[in-house]
């Protein structure tokens, strides 16, 4: 689908700082959108909005998603047509350890954002995402769909999986019965890897660190799959989507997963060989944590419904995103401009 209608469109990203937030922003600005950001200033470990240089291309608003006043403020001002709610507390880890927290961002951050875009006339769609956590994890070996059931057995899957009840409660309770009709839909999305991302407990983040000091990578669960996709695919989903959501086309509204076909659901031990082999050396440690918390082994989303309904399908498979994301990193490390090298992945993935 051409990305082309977007052209001059007014879009307000939340979580523009973050790791895909910043993706899905240089992404826009070279769209020609009329873009702005609404979150919270970049940790120390997330760089990359200042290494795309964002401040300078799209117009940015500081602020904390769990207070109301300024999300409302922001959306005021700018009056955008479409929303991306991307803003969250990502890491599973940092969930255990912060609960409240995560569900203060997760849930309370995600009313003070639906109240927010519910009393703007101006916006005409909204693109809500959540997680592939957000299903009850049964460690089926087949793709949730996006009527199986929701929930979480620990903190960040339960705020993800709340965050969906709560849109809904907005869809249905106000979104399908303004008198300027607002389209929205909720999106899910597996793991993905990329550029530019330096969270914490992340295995790409680790392995990057651990290759760039000449450190072994140490691997907690080396046989944990994950569906494995480059950050582009759920970002070239969300864009497609609301393509048809600002088109006005009722039929997309509701929930959506874009995921990478089921040959990209890969052990965490492939991920890393797979970095060292790009990379062009390093070693791997296994060092399995009985004592961690609780992360699912296997998880996988079916994406049948965004390939029938969307014409939306992945692109890269899992070496190719996997060579992509390891090829960043070892280039910015070498002095590329990081700029360069997500424009140049943006147009490489585009061109398929």
């Amino acid at each position: 689908m051409s990305l082309a209608a977007l052209r001059g469109r007014r879009i307000l990203v939340t979580g523009s700082t973050g790791f895909k937030g910043s993706w899905l922003c240089a992404w826009l600005a070279d769209l020609g959108t009329e873009v702005a950001g609404f979150a919270l200033p970049p940790e120390p470990d997330a760089p990359l909005f200042d290494q795309l240089k964002l401040r300078s291309r799209i117009r940015q608003y500081d602020g904390d998603l769990r207070e109301e006043d300024p999300i409302h403020r922001a959306v005021q001002d700018f009056q955008p047509e479409l929303v991306i709610h991307m803003a969250a507390q990502p890491l599973v880890r940092r969930a255990y350890a912060l609960p409240k927290q995560t569900f203060d961002t997760n849930i309370g951050g995600a009313v003070n954002l639906l109240e927010a875009v519910n009393a703007a006339d101006c916006v005409r769609a909204l693109v809500f995402i959540t997680s592939d956590k957000c299903y009850r994890n049964k460690e089926w070996a087949w793709g949730y769909r996006e009527n199986d059931e929701l929930g979480g057995a620990d903190p960040y899957s339960a705020s993800k999986a709340a965050a969906e009840l709560v849109f809904t409660a907005y869809q249905e309770s106000f979104f399908i019965r303004r008198a300027a009709p607002l389209f929205a839909a909720t999106t899910r999305a597996g793991n993905v890897i990329g550029g530019g991302d330096f969270s914490a407990d992340r295995i790409i983040p680790d392995c990057i660190r651990a290759l760039s000091s000449r450190t072994p990578i140490l691997l907690r669960k080396p046989g944990a799959t994950r569906p494995w996709q480059h950050v582009l695919e759920p970002l070239s989903g969300y864009l497609s989507l609301a393509v048809k959501l600002l088109d006005g086309e009722s039929e997309y509204r509701g929930a959506w997963n874009f995921g990478p076909d089921a040959e990209n659901v890969r052990p965490v031990i492939e991920v890393a060989e797979g970095a060292v082999a790009t990379w062009g050396n390093g070693k791997i440690l296994v060092e399995e944590d009985l004592n961690a918390p609780h992360e699912a082994n296997l998880l996988m989303l079916s994406s049948d419904k965004a390939k029938s309904n969307l014409g939306w399908r992945p692109r890269w498979n899992f070496e190719t995103a996997l060579n992509k994301t390891v090829i960043w990193y070892k280039q910015v490390s070498e002095g590329v401009d990081p700029l360069t090298i997500t424009r140049r992945q943006i147009e490489e993935f585009s061109a398929q």
